[in-house]
């Protein structure tokens, strides 16, 4: 296939501008994706800030959803103008640490097979899913069919916030009956508060500071919801649990004060699932880590990927089990990316995703 599309390029620190690349060819194991709708990540926004290095020209995006254009000779069991979606995460499922069961730490086939966060290469390592047209490597692997009756909006948390989120559930040891905090309600603290409610926690604590965020999660499954604004978090949240604290707090913010705090809520034995991308050093306080002494489990995720993680996702969807449609508060054409970014990236107008047409 030849010709050019529109995609959206990190030009430098602060810019990402929509430019003109060849629409790509690809290899035998690929497959060719015309982008329907995607959206925009905290993680964007990261690179767009410069707080994370990608190279200089390279198409930013994680998030697909899309049509068959074309398979590579290999790719088996799809057909051009199928509707699907790839993971934020597409490892290629042949890596030692893929088989190790870190398909997110794909190190490819360097000799140990493992390279941290090796397995998110959209708009990272390779180009990624805010143009027109987009590349899925291992498309065998990581190529997820959407369930007929389902819509690109529906489907679109799945690549990677409903993906993230959930994993935050899952990394936190939930089990049925446990009390459970999640500090910050963004997207993916939303999803987390969603997925702590499908592991069978039976009281759920979601702090932020936007009132919007606290009544949604509210809708997604918190039972008690915290404005950091409004009260003392720790002194608060030891007070419903008579002093215990929370069996598991999931932090999905990244930040000094939101780790240090979901860590003093934390009961001794209890698991901190952070999910945060901090771009500065942590500091860990003596007295809320008992000194290395309290049985704590502190556990950092990168969502899993590949097909069977999508399938599973949108299983969740087109049940009814978790409704996310309408975390999407803002739509926005492809050329129109600059400003939805400065949207995004200021939090200006309520806005939790913005969805990306072409």
């Amino acid at each position: 296939m030849t010709g050019m599309m529109k995609a959206a390029a990190f030009i430098e620190k602060g810019r990402i501008e929509i430019v003109e690349k060849p629409i790509p060819d690809i290899g035998d194991n690929d497959a060719l994706i015309r982008i329907t709708t995607t959206t925009i990540c905290g993680t964007d926004v990261h690179i767009l800030k410069g707080e994370y290095p990608v190279e200089q020209g390279l198409t930013i995006g994680h998030e697909p959803v899309g049509i068959i254009e074309k398979l590579g000779k290999n790719v088996q069991g799809y057909k051009e103008g199928q509707r699907v979606i790839a993971g934020a995460i597409c490892p290629s499922f042949h890596s030692y640490a893929c088989q190790d069961g870190l398909p997110a730490q794909d190190g490819g086939c360097h000799s140990h097979g493992y390279k941290p966060m090796g397995g998110w290469r959209f708009g990272n390592t390779i180009d990624g899913a805010q143009a027109e047209f987009l590349v899925v490597p291992d498309a065998q692997a990581n190529l997820a069919p959407v369930p007929y009756g389902l819509t690109d909006e529906q489907v679109l948390m799945c690549p990677d916030i409903m993906s993230t989120g959930f994993a935050g559930a899952e990394s936190a040891n939930i089990k049925i009956g446990d009390i459970v905090a999640v500090f910050a309600q963004g997207p993916i603290g939303l999803c987390a508060t969603a997925g702590a409610r499908l592991k069978g926690a039976s009281l759920i604590i979601a702090i932020d500071g936007i009132d919007e965020r606290l009544s949604y999660a509210r809708q997604l499954g918190a039972d008690i919801t915290l404005d950091y604004r409004k009260v003392d978090i720790i002194s608060e949240i030891m007070k419903i649990t008579g002093g215990r604290g929370v069996d598991a707090v999931i932090e999905a913010l990244g930040t000094q004060q939101t780790f240090e705090s979901a860590l003093r809520v934390l009961k001794p034995g209890g698991t901190l699932s952070s999910l945060g991308v901090y771009s500065t050093d942590l500091t860990i306080p003596l007295d809320a880590f008992s000194a290395g002494l309290g049985d704590h489990k502190i556990i950092t995720s990168l969502c899993p990927g590949g097909k069977e993680r999508m399938r599973r996702l949108m299983s969740v969807i087109e049940s009814n089990r978790v409704n996310l449609e309408d975390m999407v508060t803002h739509r926005y054409k492809l050329d129109d990316i600059v400003d939805a970014y400065d949207l995004f990236s200021h939090q200006r107008d309520g806005v939790l995703k913005v969805a990306i047409t072409m």
